[in-house]
């Protein structure tokens, strides 16, 4: 039995901000696995399936985020498991945007609910780190943890949403590597489109300029300097005798 959290705080008010994409992954793979249909347990919403051959608890703590070990502690408890049964998804502000990564243990980088966590059930446990980006200063982090995804952020975080649902039963089966690298490679092929041909592109012809372009043409043969041809030549343009 494993216990997969997702965290963030409870409501539409904060549906969408930064600090919920750990609730937006636990229903990413909810969705494509097929789990339950989430009930309410442990203070908070749970839903179970399988991945990789494992059964797991999905759950999304309702205590809000500062208090996220409550919940997750309760049922870690229940089904007496440890710390290493445990995979955390939470908001990463010292990763940018769209990047994503595994470890195991370490401490909670200021994260609230990582540091409740850490009180209520130790740190030895696989945390996923999603990147939000940091705003640049200090005073912003609240804002912007607390403030909603931008319209062009879905381009990225729905493909590593979708990445983190398809892989999910790598991590089930502890195998942290292969899940960041096909997490990584599906961001690279579906945002950055790639060509086995690195070649730089052939150069567009150079326009003549508008002045140029005026110019009246060179005649192609050169005039007679004499005959029928000539004189009527000079007779129409002038010229010496």
């Amino acid at each position: 039995m494993l216990v997969f959290a997702g965290l963030g705080n409870p409501g539409a008010k904060y549906e969408n901000n930064r600090h919920n994409v750990g609730f937006m992954a636990a229903d990413a793979i909810a969705r494509r696995h097929s789990f339950s249909p989430w009930s309410r347990k442990f203070q908070g919403l749970i839903s179970e399936g399988t991945l990789g051959g494992e059964k797991v608890l999905l759950i999304k703590p309702q205590t809000f985020m500062n208090l996220s070990g409550q919940s997750v502690g309760e049922a870690l408890r229940f089904y007496k498991l440890g710390p290493a049964a445990l995979t955390v998804f939470y908001d990463e502000i010292d990763l940018a945007a769209g990047k994503l990564r595994v470890k195991v243990g370490g401490g909670s980088g200021g994260h609230n609910g990582i540091r409740s966590l850490d009180q209520h059930v130790g740190n030895a446990y696989r945390r996923v780190r999603i990147g939000v980006g940091h705003p640049g200063v200090k005073e912003m982090v609240h804002g912007h943890v607390l403030g909603d995804f931008a319209k062009a952020d879905r381009e990225w975080l729905d493909v590593l949403l979708g990445a983190i649902a398809d892989d999910a039963g790598l991590l089930a089966k502890g195998d942290d590597s292969s899940f960041m690298n096909r997490v990584t490679l599906a961001l690279r092929d579906k945002l950055v489109p790639t060509s086995d041909d690195d070649r730089p592109p052939p150069k567009a012809p150079k326009q003549q300029s508008h002045v140029r372009q005026a110019r009246p043409q060179q005649p192609a043969v050169k005039p007679p300097e004499s005959g029928p041809m000539a004189a009527m030549l000079k007779k129409l343009f002038g010229g010496k005798d």
